[in-house]
């Protein structure tokens, strides 16, 4: 009978032969990971080319509809939401007000700042975008049994939370605080 491995495998053995000195088995896990983030990047991706977005334009879309009304953001909170550069964020809103998908008009409480609100158009596209967003990863996410889903997801959490200090469920201003910094690296027994 032929044994089958993926391609992470394949790379393991070989270190493992090439190696034996080393334990490569973490690349069981980061490997797979990173083609998994991959693979499923490229699928999410196709989502937002059908509404004429990347993926920045789309979470720039998706961090003012989740804002509440009025929808709107500065560009700093926006940069911190969506975790990039000012100089990046810049390009985006340059180009999704272009398009007619946000405004931008001075802030009302800081005479040199500068607010970024949703249209009506860019409300109605990440409404549509965002509902679509959700049944793909719905449909991604159905490709593991529901119990391995969720076992999944805790199992991420924690990892994550080594690398990204949690806020508390509570705060109803989590998202508007924008991201914590990185703790340092767990200490080993």
């Amino acid at each position: 009978m032929t044994e089958y491995l993926d391609h992470v495998a394949r790379i393991q053995r070989a270190w493992a032969r090439e190696r034996p000195d080393l334990d490569v088995r973490p690349q069981g896990v980061i490997g797979r990971l990173h083609r998994l983030a991959g693979h499923l990047g490229e699928q999410l991706r196709v989502v937002y080319r059908r509404y004429g977005l990347g993926e920045g334009e789309f979470d720039v879309l998706a961090t003012l509809r989740r804002a509440g009304e009025p929808f709107e953001r500065t560009p700093g909170e926006l940069a911190a939401h969506t975790m990039v550069t000012t100089g990046a964020m810049t390009k985006r809103i340059d180009r999704l007000e272009r398009d007619g998908l946000v405004t931008r008009r001075p802030s009302a409480s800081d005479g040199r700042g500068r607010v970024v609100a949703l249209t009506t158009a860019g409300r109605k596209l990440i409404d549509q975008a965002f509902t679509e967003h959700m049944r793909n990863e719905r449909r991604l996410l159905d490709l593991l049994p529901p119990e391995d889903a969720a076992h999944l997801e805790r199992l991420l959490a924690t990892w994550l939370a080594a690398f990204e200090t949690p806020l508390p469920a509570a705060d109803p201003t989590t998202e508007a605080a924008g991201p914590t910094s990185t703790p340092p690296p767990p200490t080993r027994p």
